[in-house]
């Protein structure tokens, strides 16, 4: 039974029950929020201003969550999404709503994490800098095989669904179903149809695919990667075992007919981890590498490289991060979680020194070959835990870089930049939330001139960041 609430009634809503609400806003992560007397609801596919009916399927003290049934009157920012898969794969929810408000909401989230979290609700935080295309933006895609196939509400009851067998992403709150995924918009269209190759290779190869579940099979994931200045790519194909007999011929039936392929590797992760690294790695055609371009500078991509996964939103990204940093070629930059270089290697031109400090090996060889191949003279890179190359290091910043992953700073690194306390922090986040918390951390210093927020993920709940820090006792 539907019931609407009234304004003034007390909250009394029960799993199970429909309801009608008006939404009245996005949380992080892309879900619609409307509220019952103050009590949020956060439902899955609803946008701001839609009205819609929704079941509350999770009831606690301070929220309720819910699944959408029905869009009564939808709202004007609603759009109809592109992708077949949408409200299932959730990979990118945000399609249902119009581009310019998907800004509008990730500026929003950066100024609510700064305001709630850091405490700080007068920092400027710039409108976004939007993505241009806002479709087959991604450079790389990993895509798992299943021995359990998640069906569509259309393929419910169809014999001629193979449930036994899929090749693409992971539906979420599952670890081994999978949907199986023919096209992916946020993919260019030549990736895709590389995809379609490898699924009906593996569904018709004698090696079964891996179960999720039984840890038993052999063909795990397809990873494709892709340069834009160059327009390369790589087939990257993650195997339980070595078996070349299995997989050489897709990798001859991919050269054959695909001119842009100049490379097929065969990882082999023996591992129950559910992830497209292997051990190690055969090279089945042509190169090891590929080669893409960030600005000035030429990047060689292996498959187990880290790598922006928008190349043109990273080039937006790291002149920012430059105009930010402000060298005059005197400086010297210490790079915290510099990954495979590409920040220290960008800045290099613009400063006497740069110091990159990073804990993966494989990271850091691929940073020194991009070295020497951008031919940069005046850049080193330090190997190890962060937390103790930092209180070895014999310099001392007049910059320093902080890109860290999603967790942000350890608390220990934290009090080392406040020990060494330089001039100037650029700090680049892909999390709101632990930007924010590490901000709060370091207030105690430095003033937050300016953030500015960098869309590389469009019809995702994801946004990068790049924050301006200036130690209290300098005057800008």
């Amino acid at each position: 039974m539907e019931s609407v609430m009234p304004e003034d009634s007390p909250v009394r809503i029960k799993k199970g029950e429909c309801v009608t609400l008006d939404v009245e806003s996005l949380a992080f992560g892309g879900r619609g929020v409307a509220r019952i007397n103050g009590l949020a609801v956060f439902i899955d596919g609803a946008v701001p201003q839609d009205r819609v009916v929704a079941r509350i399927v999770k009831k606690k003290k301070r929220f309720a969550e819910a699944r959408l049934m029905d869009v009564i009157r939808p709202s004007p920012f609603r759009m109809a999404p592109r992708c077949r898969y949408s409200g299932f794969c959730g990979g990118c929810r945000l399609q249902i709503l119009a581009y310019d408000k998907q800004l509008e909401y990730k500026r929003q989230h950066v100024v609510d994490s700064l305001a709630h979290i850091a405490l700080m609700p007068d920092i400027t935080v710039h409108p976004v800098m939007p993505a241009q295309p806002v479709f087959e933006y991604r450079n790389k895609m990993e895509f798992s095989c299943s021995d359990r196939r998640w069906l569509l509400p259309q393929e419910m009851g169809q014999d001629d669904i193979e449930a036994g067998f899929a090749l693409g992403l992971h539906v979420p709150g599952t670890f081994n179903k999978i949907l199986d995924i023919e096209q992916c918009l946020l993919f260019p269209d030549y990736g895709n149809q590389l995809l379609s190759e490898a699924r009906n290779y593996i569904r018709q190869s004698p090696q079964p695919v891996y179960g999720l579940r039984s840890h038993t099979g052999f063909w795990r994931f397809v990873m494709l990667r892709h340069t834009v200045a160059l327009d390369q790519w790589m087939v990257n194909i993650i195997t339980a075992f070595e078996d070349r007999e299995a997989v050489q011929p897709l990798a001859d039936k991919i050269a054959e007919k695909y001119s842009r392929v100049v490379s097929v590797i065969n990882n082999i992760n023996t591992r129950k981890a559910a992830i497209a690294v292997g051990e190690r790695e055969i090279l089945l055609y042509g190169d090891a590498v590929i080669e893409d371009r960030l600005g000035d500078f030429c990047f060689d991509i292996s498959a187990n490289s880290f790598f922006q996964t928008n190349t043109r939103g990273a080039e937006k990204l790291y002149r920012m991060v430059e105009s930010y940093a402000g060298l005059t070629g005197t400086e010297t930059v210490i790079d915290l979680y510099c990954g495979t270089g590409t920040i220290a290697i960008w800045l290099a031109g613009k400063a006497r020194h740069v110091v990159g400090l990073e804990i993966n090996d494989a990271c850091v060889a691929d940073a020194e070959r991009n070295r020497e191949k951008n031919n940069v003279r005046n850049v080193e890179f330090i190997t190890g835990d962060i937390r103790d190359t930092f209180s070895r290091l014999d310099r001392r910043a007049d910059v320093m870089i902080i890109d860290p992953p999603r967790a942000g700073m350890h608390q220990d690194v934290v009090k080392q930049v406040l020990d060494m306390a330089p001039p100037k922090i650029v700090y680049v986040s892909c999390n709101p939330a632990t930007l924010a918390r590490d901000i709060g951390l370091l207030k105690e210093k430095y003033n937050v001139a300016e953030v500015q927020p960098v869309d590389m993920f469009p019809h995702t709940p994801h946004i990068e960041c790049v924050a301006r820090l200036i130690r209290r006792d300098i005057d800008e």
